[in-house]
């Protein structure tokens, strides 16, 4: 049904460090890279930003099959699933991996990691938002979108000095976030790169990485509201501006 035919990255191993990342920060180098970064110069990824000239642009995919998927084809019969027992339910356990590395003209060497761990700072999202100019919101309502996300996915750069044994910089670079029902759907919000790091194909790979942690979790009716600026950037990554002639709506109030 979907048009994306997604390989899913393998979950990192358990790991007893305090680091959300997993990893040491005395070792110069990780065993690999992640397959989408096996060529550092990625092609050029566009950021996402807020209007009121959006586009309400699902996942390509027959939307309203998608809908009647639960009714057996040319019948009223309701197809309904045994219920599972939370024996049988399987933790998803969020993902961490590298996606690539390069050593800086000052000698020390920088990592980019993604994750959809969810670890975000609501400072650090403030100082992002503010790097790419968007309008500040208040800090009790960023922490409250972050906590009731389904799926935060975000881009780390980690910087390792080559003559110090001091613990690694880490900053936020970018994040993407998804709301869902947890079952059928899923809509996209709040896509966004540190303006020094665009151009490198990270707002991609981000957008990238969150439909494969949706779709590994058998969600595969996946949606978000684009700018004018971004339709395009979104279009190549499979999204399709009113699919069978549906329209995003919202509502107004009259007075």
């Amino acid at each position: 049904m979907l048009a994306h035919n997604l390989l899913l990255p393998s979950p990192s191993s358990s790991s007893s460090s305090p680091s959300p990342f997993a990893f040491d920060p005395h070792r110069r180098r990780l065993p690999r890279l992640h397959p989408l970064f096996s060529d550092a110069a990625a092609a050029p990824a566009r950021l996402a930003g807020a209007s009121r000239r959006i586009k309400f642009l699902p996942l390509k995919s027959s939307f309203w099959e998608t809908i009647r998927s639960g009714f057996l084809k040319d019948s009223a019969t309701q197809i309904v699933d045994p219920p599972i027992s939370p024996e049988e339910e399987e933790e998803i356990l969020p993902q961490e991996f590298l996606l690539f590395e390069k050593t800086l003209p000052d000698g020390s060497l920088e990592q980019i990691m993604f994750s959809s761990g969810g670890d975000v700072d609501v400072y650090d999202l403030q100082a992002l938002c503010d790097k790419v100019g968007w309008p500040r919101r208040p800090l009790s309502k960023l922490a409250a979108a972050l906590k009731n996300s389904y799926i935060v996915a975000t881009l780390h750069s980690i910087r390792h000095s080559p003559e110090s044994d001091e613990s690694a910089q880490t900053k936020l670079i970018g994040m993407a976030r998804a709301t869902s029902d947890h079952a059928f759907n899923a809509t996209i919000w709040d896509v966004l790169v540190d303006p020094s790091y665009q151009g490198q194909g990270l707002g991609k790979t981000l957008v990238e990485n969150l439909i494969r942690t949706l779709l590994q979790r058998d969600i595969g009716n996946i949606s978000l509201f684009a700018d004018s600026k971004v339709v395009d950037f979104y279009r190549n990554l499979g999204f399709e501006a009113d699919p069978e002639g549906i329209k995003g709506m919202f509502w107004y109030p009259k007075y």
